[in-house]
């Protein structure tokens, strides 16, 4: 791995441009800890073998290192956690969170009690739920899904609004961090947080440059949530246009990066049924005469119309799953459009969407399994004219609903 100096805390300037780091969760304890039981509360479908679920996103891990070439590219979310419970106002300020923002759950009852355990005991309480005393509290499985939890424009961050009560403790734990840990000293100004009365999870939210970002109003982020953050961006930094997409309120497209990615700047992959088929959804928001406090909503027949129309490129559409009406939905919900982007071109799916990748393969893409890249790359980056599509074993991921972009939050990349 290269000695390379320390990456800006935060700079998102697309969705594709080459990777600088990224924050991940490889599963751990606190998805063992689902059964049939909670399953459902805990918005799983099925339960994943956790050992094979964890060599899987070893591998994702490994994908990224070797593609990157720095040793700091990938962070774990629960090591960031774990550095900023070294100071006792962290440890504080998360058990205050929790409890604001979870009233139901009562934890004001063992208020002293969680305060006083160390780093290691609140953070195996917060993504397990379990502490040396009786407190009702569940586990966050979902923290594998690392995307949600925020999304980073530019040199800001959007703090999340978990929609649901089962990822509320997510939230928190994101505050926590870039309030609390050093690494985002310099940056602390540059944090978003949206009215307690909206929800916004960043799946819901994808760059397409400087100057235009995409959020979908979906069943996890509500229309005040797409109206909150279009004004904190076009406020607060060099975005020009939000365009929302209106998405049905499903579970199996929950957010907008469940039907629509970007593989390179102008190449995207999309869901047909919603955004082809489907018309007269999206929006283009601006400011008025550039105040943010008139918002004006433009709207476009479809998203194709919407982008083509702020950016002035011509797009390239990939249908996930093909030609077929039933492999696009079978492969749709086993995330075939939830691509990750390494850099423009070098993308990483699940290995079990095949008509996707022939999709790509028919535009232009070599297409290779996860391991075979590794092989054949180590850890020298292929050269950045190469249009390559990774297969990634994800069988067990994927029961989980939730593809690589899902399992991913980028903090840097360079333009």
């Amino acid at each position: 791995m290269s000695a390379e100096p320390a990456v800006a805390p935060l700079h998102i300037p697309s969705e594709t441009g080459p990777l600088q780091q990224v924050v991940v969760h490889t599963p751990g304890e606190e998805m063992a800890l689902v059964s049939p039981e909670n399953a459902e509360e805990l918005l799983f479908d099925d339960i994943l073998f956790v050992e094979e679920a964890r060599e899987e996103h070893a591998t994702l891990v490994r994908l990224f290192q070797a593609a990157v070439g720095r040793d700091d590219a990938v962070l774990q979310v629960t090591a960031l956690l774990h550095e900023a419970f070294d100071a006792d106002e962290a440890r504080t300020a998360f058990v205050d969170g929790l409890i604001e923002r979870m009233p139901y759950r009562n934890f004001e009852a063992y208020e002293s009690e969680l305060k006083g355990l160390d780093a290691d005991g609140l953070l195996r309480f917060a993504t397990t739920g379990q502490a040396p005393f009786p407190v009702t509290a569940l586990p966050t499985p979902n923290l594998m899904f690392t995307r949600d939890l925020s999304a980073v424009v530019g040199g800001h961050v959007l703090l999340s609004h978990a929609a649901t009560a089962a990822r509320a403790p997510e939230s928190v734990i994101m505050e926590t961090i870039y309030a609390h840990h050093p690494r985002f000293d310099e940056v602390r100004e540059n944090v978003i947080e949206l009215p307690d009365d909206v929800s916004f999870e960043g799946g819901d939210l994808l760059v397409v440059d400087e100057r235009v970002v995409l959020i979908g109003q979906s069943e996890r982020t509500s229309l005040g949530g797409v109206l909150a953050a279009a004004r904190e961006l076009l406020e607060r930094t060099s975005v020009e246009h939000v365009i929302m997409v209106n998405l049905p309120k499903a579970r199996y497209c929950m957010h907008l990066d469940t039907v629509f990615t970007f593989a390179d700047p102008e190449t995207c992959v999309v869901f047909p049924p919603i955004i082809e088929d489907a018309q007269d959804h999206t929006f283009v928001i601006e400011a008025v005469d550039g105040d943010t406090s008139d918002l004006r909503l433009r709207p476009r027949r479809t998203l194709r119309e919407a982008l083509e129309d702020v950016t002035g490129r011509t797009y390239s559409f990939v249908k996930c799953g093909g030609d077929d009406p039933v492999r696009q939905r079978r492969e749709q919900w086993t995330d075939g459009a939830n691509l990750f982007a390494i850099r423009p071109g070098l993308v990483v799916g699940y290995d079990r969407n095949r008509a996707t990748y022939d999709a790509l393969r028919a535009e232009g893409f070599h297409v290779v399994d996860a391991e075979s890249f590794l092989d054949f790359y180590g850890d020298t980056a292929p050269s950045s004219d190469a249009r390559i599509a990774v297969r990634l074993s994800g069988n067990e991921l994927s029961r989980g609903r939730g593809g690589p972009r899902c399992m991913t939050m980028p903090l840097a990349r360079t333009a």
